[in-house]
């Protein structure tokens, strides 16, 4: 990023528009001064000079909700800045996702994670799922390996279609395991998401 005449004066207040790094949806609109600026550089974590407090104020050093910064670039005129960051929980004070008023988007994966918890603590005896539950740990350890290696069979073969079917089995069967494990994708994502800031 270079300097420009967005940090020419320290009463200068510029938009800042918050979007998140994977996502690309838009958390919530700030200002920030050159004081600011440097604090969220510094530190990774966005700081915004609060026009209510009049004074530096660090989103999340209340609520532990912090936004940590993936990137900052600057528009076109360079009179606002768009900083892509990767959100500690909920965004808005009043908990929501976004200032907007939108949720977290969860998508289809999540969805079929809750379908496989609600087999798991209420059985059915016609869900394949439920028999899954209780062949044990062993079984469903057995059936994500086999369907893993189905996986590799078809890309090495160049077979999409096929790759598609074997990639949808494996990634369910994955998701029994981690609920036979009690765990969640949430779980996975926080890893990855560690991972990916420690990169950035």
């Amino acid at each position: 990023m270079t300097s420009s005449k967005l940090a020419t004066q320290d009463s200068q207040l510029i938009p800042a528009i918050i979007q998140h790094a994977e996502t690309n949806q838009v958390l919530m609109l700030g200002y920030m001064n050159d004081e600011s600026l440097a604090k969220t550089k510094e530190e990774g974590k966005v700081t915004f000079f609060s026009r209510s407090k009049q004074r530096l104020w660090t989103k999340g050093e209340t609520s532990g909700n912090f936004l940590n910064v993936v990137s900052i670039e600057e528009d076109c005129d360079k009179d606002t800045y768009l900083i892509k960051v990767m959100p500690d929980g909920a965004t808005c004070h009043t908990g929501s996702y976004t200032c907007f008023g939108e949720k977290e988007p969860a998508g289809f994966l999540h969805e079929l994670q809750g379908v496989i918890q609600s087999r798991k603590e209420n059985p059915d005896e016609d869900s394949y799922t439920t028999s899954l539950f209780r062949s044990g740990t062993k079984k469903i350890a057995q059936k994500v390996g086999e369907e893993a290696t189905e996986v590799i069979l078809e890309v090495m073969d160049g077979k999409k279609d096929l790759l598609i079917e074997e990639s949808s089995d494996l990634l369910y069967h994955f998701l029994v395991l981690l609920a036979d494990q009690g765990l969640k994708l949430e779980d996975i994502e926080a890893k990855l998401m560690e991972r990916h800031l420690k990169k950035a």
